[in-house]
């Protein structure tokens, strides 16, 4: 009986890792997550919405927090008033995937909502 509860326990730890990363059950809500701030930053939803898809696919969760860290400098809007200023923003994060995936992101995007 013992054997019975170890194997099942074992086998719910192992079905929650495959669903939470195989399976996308964890990616939604970062990917939630994200387009809400992307919004908050100032980007169009439906932009804010296709950059978040295709950040959350291609960034790590750590990445991600950096990005979500962002905030203005002194003297800056806090809102980036265009793409320029979000991008100069995301060169902060001193990482070059996260501001190739961001840029990249935002070029896709913006001329996909056109």
């Amino acid at each position: 009986m013992k054997r019975l509860l170890i194997v099942l326990a074992l086998l719910a730890v192992a079905g929650a890792i495959l669903w939470a990363t195989v399976g996308g059950g964890l990616q939604g809500s970062v990917e939630d997550r994200l387009e809400a701030e992307l919004v908050a930053r100032g980007l169009p939803q439906p932009i804010a919405e296709c950059m978040a898809g295709r950040m959350a696919e291609r960034l790590s969760v750590n990445q991600i927090r950096k990005l979500m860290k962002l905030a203005p400098e002194e003297g800056e809007a806090d809102i980036p008033l265009n793409v320029a200023e979000f991008l100069e923003r995301v060169r902060r994060v001193g990482d070059p995937e996260v501001l190739e995936v961001a840029a990249g992101s935002a070029a896709v995007c913006a001329f996909s909502q056109r």
